[in-house]
């Protein structure tokens, strides 16, 4: 099976929860690669070697820069404030990296259409975290709402 290394930034909540995500989803569902939680990266070195060893990630980087510029890196999970989705997305992309972007994706209209622009011209896989909507709770929700029955 392929596998493919994931490079988390950003180690708060959002961060603890899809590190959980990704080493958890091959137990979930049938996927064609396997995710490797290669490299972690957060601000504070001693937070983030705690951090790295209670998820499973194999090394930390306390500069996003310098994560987005490794060669043992294809994917990039953006899990920091909103407002730092933008420059760090758009950085990804021109290194080629895919990007894997949590919600709100962005502040402004013109900074997703720069982060869309910017995947989509480096032809990069790109997409936003909406982590409910496969639930089945929510999916049938959805057909209960489709159908008129709630709603």
């Amino acid at each position: 099976m392929t596998s493919l290394n994931v490079a988390i930034i950003g180690t708060k909540f959002m961060g603890k929860a899809h590190s959980n995500a990704w080493a958890n989803a091959p137990r979930f569902f049938d996927m064609a690669a396997t995710p490797v939680l290669k490299v972690a990266c957060g601000r504070n070195q001693e937070e983030l070697t705690a951090f790295a060893e209670r998820w499973g990630w194999e090394d930390t980087e306390t500069d996003w820069r310098a994560v987005i510029e490794r060669d043992d890196v294809d994917i990039v999970d953006i899990s920091v404030p909103t407002h730092m989705h933008r420059e760090i997305a758009i950085a990804a992309a021109e290194a080629g990296k895919h990007i894997f972007c949590e919600k709100p994706f962005a502040i402004t209209v013109e900074d997703a259409r720069a982060m869309y622009e910017a995947a989509e011209a480096a032809g990069v896989v790109h997409f936003v975290n909406h982590n409910y909507r496969r639930v089945p709770a929510v999916r049938l929700a959805k057909r209960l709402i489709d159908e008129g029955k709630i709603g």
